[in-house]
């Protein structure tokens, strides 16, 4: 299966992500199929749709004209069956190995051998999801980051079978659709950028608990400082930027005083335990109580659509640099 060759796109699984995958396949003009298994998913992801197109439409980056002919180009099933014809299935269904090793087992079984296969999975193993299919060259990893139709970045995975090309077809179809793919080289528990984000959690905690700031603090010098700097440049890119003969320096004495947990522990753990899961919840680091959370996801969604629309990416590539 070639770039060229791929017409219809199915989506597994309605929810947050597959609902706003979809979209971004039918903005790009392609014939998009959303398939759950559930009539309440069913209903949720046509829910979804009606918000994050509503909220394009309002933040002017498509017109209501726009929107209309996108919805045209979705539909939904509750038929696996209904994926038979798809080109590439990408699919996002509950974060359980189990699960989704059940539904690949499936839709291999429906799908042409020419159909390509990508998982959307935060860090689960790509070898373990597929290791029940029967053809694993055609199958990989592709991690979006929610919300996928703002956060421009993409995870192309190979498990230990994917053939090259296949990986290739599926990051020439991620910059086809306005995204920034990476290759992930090899199968790792959470690829590249949940594999930062992690340690970065990690570190945030373990400042808390080591009475040095607050969240407040923690979360204020990664948006104005590490954040503002990580828009535009990788921390390789900072590195060379602000020399490394410093930060290597800087290495030498810090690195052994950073936190090295091997499981979540401390205040992190206990407001898990106490069901405190943040937004969903109305609770978490922070208070979401009433209206806070639909407050907290509104500010969210802008404020990425006005750094999407900032695009330092483009800005540095207009000056003659890209990494």
């Amino acid at each position: 299966m070639t770039l060229d060759e791929i017409k219809v796109v199915g989506i597994a699984g309605a929810g947050t992500m597959g609902a706003s995958m979809a979209q971004i396949f039918a903005q790009y003009g392609y014939t998009v199929i959303i398939y759950d298994a559930f009539e309440a998913g069913l209903e949720r992801g046509k829910h979804l749709v009606e918000i994050n197109q509503a909220s394009l439409v309002e933040a002017g980056d498509i017109t209501a004209e726009q929107s209309a002919e996108i919805k045209t180009k979705l539909s939904f099933t509750g038929d696996i069956n209904g994926l038979k014809d798809c080109d590439i299935i990408v699919e996002s269904v509950l974060e359980r190995l189990d699960v989704k090793q059940d539904f690949w087992v499936k839709a291999e079984a429906v799908v042409s051998p020419d159909c390509i296969l990508a998982t959307n999975t935060s860090g689960l193993s790509i070898n373990k999801i597929f290791a029940n299919c029967k053809d694993k060259t055609r199958a990989c990893g592709m991690h979006w980051f929610n919300p996928p139709h703002i956060v421009p970045l993409i995870e192309v995975i190979n498990n230990d079978e994917t053939k090259q090309e296949i990986a290739d077809t599926v990051y020439q179809l991620s910059l086809k659709i306005g995204k920034k793919p990476i290759y992930v080289k090899k199968d790792a528990l959470g690829f590249i950028g949940n594999r930062i984000q992690a340690a970065i959690l990690r570190e945030a905690v373990y400042i808390v608990e080591q009475g040095i700031g607050d969240y407040k603090d923690v979360d204020g010098a990664m948006k104005y400082g590490l954040g503002f700097r990580y828009a535009c440049l990788g921390p390789c890119e900072v590195v060379d930027q602000g020399g490394l003969d410093v930060h290597h320096h800087i290495a030498t004495y810090l690195w052994e005083d950073l936190s090295d947990a091997k499981y979540p522990s401390g205040e992190f753990e206990a407001i898990y335990q106490a069901g405190n899961y943040g937004v969903k919840t109305g609770k978490g680091f922070y208070d979401y109580s009433g209206d806070k959370a639909d407050k907290a996801i509104e500010a969210r969604d802008a404020m990425y659509l006005a750094m999407a629309k900032c695009n330092p990416t483009g800005v540095g590539e207009a000056h003659g640099y890209e990494n």
